[in-house]
């Protein structure tokens, strides 16, 4: 992660623009002093910097909720503020160097705001949901030209590294987002996608609550795969094949095909890898045979006034609402020189959404972007708002 080790902390005046950088407010954690969070705007990009203590060092980095799209945004603000504020750096790994070329002429990274707007009803879809260092998704896009891929992925160098590559071999048929997949599948529209490749996914064997595949992962597949798309998963964990197996088979209807140490097109150098150790390879692909309903989410993230007091909003801190279908964590509380701010986790309990609010003259604002509109975000909200309005 790129950071700055500092001296000290320096606090800027506020609303301030320095070398292309917008600093908007700080947010002080009222349970920790030692955290602070710097609202920043670099070419349409909106998140926080992170000012903290961690043992015996003062560190400026980016704060991992609101990771912009860009790393290079990231490092230009982090320059940015160490020169406003005068910040005494002992050590960086922030590189000061201009962005990539290949880098700045791609347009392939969306935001999740990209496909909340709607999908393209003329393309024939396909995903794939951590994509590694890109070789297989690479080559399936630029074998089916016509097909348009999309490629899910939250480990940064994997993505730019495949960015490169989408700008250097020109392929226009391939899109890449930085965003938890299980989350993404609920705003799928139903039996449009054609395949869903899941090759190699972590195995948390340690904590499955966090794996890829799951009871609900499976169900939106099922939606939103065509009649007959296939959502293939690939792995070299036994754990793994045999805890997907019995994940796929309790499903009252479903079709399988099993496949042990099968060849394929293209393979990850992990594979190549693997297979050099003599290391089983299992692939899981379910076929769907039903058409499901449309896609249908109604609701909205507006909010009412705030009728409690700013003691009970401090109060919040660390309380979890429960109800039918969902949760409410406020996980931490800042102070703003003007208002209030939550960190929160809302949402199903098996796949939260992590995000800001702020709350300025009464009026709550998610910060830097709206939810996700799923069903249980939007339930959430309407808890959320009736806790706010008192």
């Amino acid at each position: 992660m790129p950071h700055l080790h500092i001296k000290e902390f320096k606090e800027i005046k506020f609303k301030k623009n320095y070398e292309g950088v917008s600093f908007n407010f700080a947010a002080k954690n009222i349970a920790h002093q030692d955290e602070t969070l710097i609202s920043v705007s670099v070419e349409g990009d909106d998140f926080f910097l992170l000012a903290k203590q961690e043992e015996s060092k003062n560190l400026l980095k980016t704060d991992k909720l609101t990771r912009p799209a860009s790393i290079h945004n990231v490092h230009r603000a982090l320059l940015a503020y160490g020169d406003l504020a005068k910040l005494e750096v002992l050590s960086s790994n922030v590189p000061q160097k201009p962005k990539n070329i290949h880098l700045q002429t791609s347009t392939a990274l969306k935001d999740i705001s990209f496909f909340t707007d709607g999908f393209l009803d003329d393309k024939r879809i396909s995903i794939e949901v951590g994509f590694g260092s890109g070789r297989h998704l690479l080559h399936q896009a630029k074998e089916n030209r016509d097909i348009l891929f999309i490629g899910i992925e939250i480990h940064r160098p994997s993505i730019e590294q495949v960015l490169k590559q989408i700008s250097i071999q020109n392929i226009d048929n391939l899109l890449v987002l930085d965003y938890d997949a299980r989350l993404f599948m609920e705003l799928v529209p139903s039996n449009i996608v054609e395949k869903i490749f899941v090759h190699f996914p972590v195995p948390w064997d340690k904590k499955p609550h966090r794996r890829v595949i799951s009871t609900s992962f499976i169900e939106e597949a099922r939606r939103v795969l065509k009649l007959e798309g296939r959502l293939e998963l690939r792995t070299d964990s036994e754990n793994y094949y045999a805890y997907s197996y019995e994940t796929f088979i309790a499903f009252h209807k479903t079709v399988l095909h099993i496949n042990k140490n099968r060849d394929i097109a293209i393979s990850s150098k992990y594979e190549d890898r693997w297979k050099k150790m003599q290391k089983n390879i299992y692939d899981v692909t379910m076929i769907n045979e039903e058409k499901s309903d449309p896609l249908l989410i109604e609701g909205n993230f507006d909010f009412r006034d705030v009728k409690i007091s700013e003691d009970e909003l401090f109060a919040l801190h660390g309380v979890t609402k429960k109800f039918d279908g969902g949760f409410i964590h406020f996980e931490r509380v800042y102070k703003l020189e003007n208002g209030v701010m939550f960190r929160v986790s809302l949402g199903s309990f098996d796949r939260p959404e992590h995000l800001y609010i702020t709350i300025r003259e009464n009026l709550p604002s998610y910060y830097p972007s709206l939810p996700l509109s799923s069903k249980s975000n939007l339930l959430a909200h309407k808890y959320l708002d009736e806790v706010f309005h008192g």
